[in-house]
């Protein structure tokens, strides 16, 4: 439908990593006593609304790892299309309107008019200095300063009704479903749900849809004519580079763990279990790893992955390729680098499992050393694993933007948050201040790291049995 699809390495272990998920939820449903901790976490009113907010940012960062090369239009040549050879994404075609208006550099939000003065020749010959107006932004306009707000009202107006019919949609939809589902007449299902009369805080989830889908559909009536976050120095719109730099922070924080797992799971539990010598060779290793700077080992990591692709510039297709390699590497480096504090954890854990009854009564038995690891040491550390994940998300996030902005992280071509903060050092030197591009990248950084402590904070609840026993 969009064209010859390509599949980048990121592209293909984000899905792998999204099967992975789906698998293992259709196996904890089955499974009564995986179902009851997760059961407590959708039940939790802070649980439902940052699974909400983090599905809108999982939803962008798969729709944009659907990568493919744009047909041209009108060029088969002896029935065989013909196909640009810039790589896009699914979620380009659906902003293609933001992504498409450039401007010539900086303008504000909501402007109609660049931000920096002009030398404009008149009709008679004279000059003048005036802010020359977009073209695109607020285009529609025939007196801006006088039709602006009105304008942005009316479009805002628009976004709330459209939102409020597609709310109403979902919630009637929600409700039939329940009502199937408890056979309860659906008069009793929309009373339970207005007086929050169930397990699950279904009102929390209808009014935490309603926000959702008014920010989004507000955001995209005014995105329709405005540039909502101003662009940047170059002209390109600031909310599309926003959006974009999504799936950069979601990629670091979930393929860096992915990565870093079989790390710290195997050379944890080899530790605690075996012990002897065993453990003495793990304990140095993620010692002596942990005594190296881990700012340092990134850096010349990177800096020999850039010489490698500048000696090997013909391995690599496009410029978006390249990128990706570096995103590629730059998890390997951050998984490699941060496996050592959950090691340190599984072997404890290991070691004070490997003292209780049912594993020395397996022992008694006969049990093989690789059979009483799967079925009873690590069963009964993956809520420790679970909660580790959830927590080290936010600070690979956070560990992005820092090493973007000192320049050792992801290709200065690909959008991300840390990219957009370092961008953005020169442009609050300016005078005066042009602020949007820092805070638009904070904003959304934030948002995701805010609801996914909070995410953290519920699992751990649901999954700590000592927390579970209180």
């Amino acid at each position: 439908m969009f064209g010859k699809p390509v599949f980048l390495i990121t592209d293909l272990l984000i899905f792998a990593l999204v099967f992975v998920i789906i698998a293992f939820f259709i196996y904890a449903m089955r499974k009564p006593h995986l179902r009851a901790p997760w059961r407590q976490v959708v039940r939790s009113k802070a649980g439902v609304i940052s699974i909400m907010v983090l599905l809108v940012y999982i939803s962008i960062a798969i729709l944009d790892s659907m990568h493919f090369h744009p047909k041209i239009e009108n060029s088969s040549v002896e029935g065989e299309e013909q196909y640009n050879g810039e790589i896009q994404s699914v979620f380009d075609q659906i902003v293609a309107e933001i992504r498409n208006s450039t401007e010539k550099t900086y303008s504000a939000p909501f402007a109609a008019y660049l931000f920096a003065k002009e030398t404009v020749q008149l009709e008679d010959g004279s000059k003048l200095r005036e802010h020359p107006r977009l073209k695109w932004g607020g285009v529609h306009l025939d007196n801006p300063e006088n039709e602006k707000s009105a304008d942005i009202l009316s479009l805002a107006v628009t976004g709330i009704v459209k939102a409020f019919i597609a709310w109403l949609v979902l919630v009637a939809l929600l409700c039939l479903m329940l009502s199937l589902r408890t056979k309860n007449s659906l008069s009793t299902v929309v009373k339970n749900i207005v007086h929050g009369e169930s397990d699950i805080p279904w009102r929390t989830i209808a009014t935490t849809l309603a926000i959702l889908l008014l920010v989004l559909l507000v955001g995209a009536e005014w995105a329709t004519k405005y540039h909502v976050l101003g662009t940047d120095k170059v002209g390109e719109d600031v909310l599309y580079q926003a959006l974009k730099s999504i799936r950069t922070g979601v990629v670091i924080g979930t393929l860096t763990t992915l990565l870093m797992l079989p790390f710290a799971i195997t050379l944890g539990i080899m530790a605690g279990y075996f012990r002897g010598w065993i453990d003495d060779v793990i304990q140095y290793l993620y010692t002596t790893l942990n005594s190296i700077p881990g700012v340092l080992l990134i850096a010349a990591a990177v800096l020999m992955l850039n010489v490698y692709m500048g000696k090997h510039a013909e391995e690599f297709a496009s410029l978006t390729q390249r990128a990706d390699l570096r995103l590629l590497f730059l998890c390997l480096i951050l998984g490699l680098t941060s496996w050592t504090g959950l090691c340190r954890l599984l072997r404890a854990e290991t070691l004070k499992l490997r003292e209780v009854d049912f594993v020395q009564a397996a022992s008694a038995f006969g049990v093989g050393s690789t059979q009483t690891i799967f079925r009873h040491i690590l069963p009964n550390m993956m809520h420790i694993v679970l909660i580790t994940i959830v927590l080290d998300f936010s600070g690979l996030v956070l560990a992005e933007a820092v090493l973007s902005y000192i320049n050792i992280g992801v290709d200065p071509t690909m959008n991300s948050w840390g990219n957009m903060i370092n961008s953005a050092r020169l442009e609050m030197a300016r005078e005066p201040v042009v602020w949007w591009s820092l805070a638009a990248s904070l904003f959304f950084m934030f948002t995701l790291v805010l609801f996914a402590n909070l995410f953290a904070d519920v699992v751990r609840d649901a999954l700590d049995p000592r927390i579970a026993k209180q």
